[in-house]
């Protein structure tokens, strides 16, 4: 596939701060093609999560974040207005954080949240975004969603609130999806409630993402490619299957090497 059928290219990305000779990100190339899934892994301080907020123009000041490409479609990023990147952001590229809290208004109940990403980002009136939010929690599988539309975030548990915030993220129907650490804040069950969740989103939209974590085991399982991170640089860049069966990098056979047990990766579809 060539650069220009991708739907994301990126090249030598590179994020800094003042008084740190070391970039917190040091020149990161990677492409991203519609529908699939790449996965950024690495431990914590990688730069993943900054990579993330990097593409949405969300990483904060005093950091810099420069890059030789930064390609959106046909659209140079690193170019654009700060009016033409709110356009973008959330109604092509959708974002879901590691904590859902954070990406919700404890003001407003859900339903009004849900129903205003609705009306901004897809033009809806307002009838018309409420009954379209109520779809958009039923589809999240959302328990009881006509009577929790009028709950606060407080009033939810976490697992509820990420069904939420994945609802916000995909209600204007983004090409891109980018899910940092989406699971990690959650138990086991919930955990995996939400990755069957998200696959699922993905088959029925056919968006691209973005999956960042820490978790190996959650690679295998639901990325085509990953990208493996280590102190801001990236040390590997395979298939998932090549990735798991025959690593490069020492650094990557030293974090398969801590899982317990044997993990697979999915088959190739």
């Amino acid at each position: 596939m060539t650069t220009s059928d991708q739907l994301l290219s990126v090249r030598d990305l590179t994020i800094t701060a003042p008084g740190r000779a070391i970039p917190l990100v040091d020149r990161l190339s990677f492409d991203l093609a519609p529908g699939e899934t790449l996965a950024v892994v690495g431990e914590s301080g990688a730069g993943k999560s900054l990579t993330g907020l990097a593409l949405l123009g969300l990483v904060p000041s005093p950091l810099t974040v420069t890059a030789a490409r930064l390609r959106w479609r046909d659209r140079d990023l690193a170019g654009l207005s700060e009016r033409d990147r709110r356009r973008i952001r959330g109604r092509e590229i959708g974002m879901v954080f590691q904590d859902p809290s954070a990406a919700l208004n404890p003001a407003l109940p859900i339903g009004d949240q849900v129903a205003e990403a609705l009306r901004v980002h897809r033009k809806l009136s307002r009838t018309a975004a409420r009954a379209a939010a109520l779809e958009l929690l039923e589809r999240v599988h959302l328990p009881a969603p006509a009577e929790r539309c009028r709950a606060y975030p407080h009033e939810l548990s976490g697992g509820m609130l990420q069904r939420v915030a994945i609802a916000v993220a995909i209600a204007p129907e983004p090409a891109l999806l980018i899910a940092d650490e989406p699971t990690t804040a959650l138990d086991a069950s919930v955990q995996r409630e939400v990755l069957q969740l998200l696959a699922e989103l993905q088959t029925a939209t056919g968006m691209a993402m973005l999956f960042i974590t820490h978790n190996l085991p959650l690679v295998a399982e639901m990325a085509d490619r990953a990208i493996v991170m280590r102190h801001g640089r990236m040390v590997e860049q395979a298939g998932v299957l090549a990735l798991f069966e025959s690593p490069k990098s020492e650094y990557t056979r030293e974090l398969l090497a801590a899982i317990p047990g044997t993990v697979r990766p999915r088959a190739p579809e």
